[in-house]
């Protein structure tokens, strides 16, 4: 199944005048914040081969990404791993997604969101579009351009804290991170409410009683 405007031209035709589609990247790493992004497409320049970022190939994705910076409205936010350690994972990707939309240079009147729930407090007309990034382009254009954004900030930190390879495990919770975590210790961006690392912590504590 290839994402489509449907869902967008539905809303149009209703009055609508600018719609954005919605989605997160980042929920489940150990390490880094949670991104999101807000897209709003431009009917008449669509870039071609948008899908769900997941199934497109590194090179496409920056191409992709690159292209909708040209073409449409774009927004990026995040939550950061201090806020997915107040609430939780789900309230800090509804965070990122609502900072996401009000950072739209032109405030959308409808919102489509990957997945089934729509941020509390939003306070603009919404649809949750499950499977959302492989069914709706401007969902998928909002998934590459936070996955994007997200592989980014994650090589940046791996700069600056070596050794866990975050450059290319993004802060999941590869082979190589988990032995990187035992053995160097968690960081600052270590979601420390995740279970390997919780329990790495608290393995620590317990070994030093």
């Amino acid at each position: 199944m290839k994402p489509d405007f449907a869902f967008e031209q539905a809303v149009y035709d209703k009055g609508a005048l600018r719609v954005a589609g919605v989605d997160e990247v980042g929920r489940g790493p150990l390490a880094g914040p949670v991104t999101a992004a807000a897209v709003v497409l431009d009917p008449a320049r669509i870039p071609e081969g948008l899908n769900d970022s997941k199934q497109l190939s590194i090179k496409k994705r920056i191409y992709l990404a690159e292209q909708l910076m040209d073409c449409a409205q774009v927004s990026v936010a995040h939550a950061s791993v201090e806020e997915i350690e107040q609430h939780n994972i789900l309230r800090a990707s509804h965070l990122a997604m609502m900072r996401a939309v009000a950072g739209l240079a032109q405030g959308p009147d409808h919102v489509l969101i990957d997945g089934s729930m729509i941020p509390r407090g939003m306070n603009i007309a919404a649809q949750p579009v499950v499977k959302g990034d492989t069914r709706c382009l401007s969902i998928s254009a909002a998934s590459i351009v936070a996955k994007i954004a997200r592989d980014r900030l994650m090589v940046d930190l791996a700069q600056q804290h070596p050794g866990y390879g975050w450059e290319t495990n993004m802060g999941y919770g590869s082979k190589s991170h988990m032995s990187a975590l035992q053995n160097l210790g968690p960081t600052p961006h270590h979601r420390r409410t995740f279970k390997p690392v919780h329990n790495m912590l608290y393995q620590d504590k317990n070994l030093r009683y």
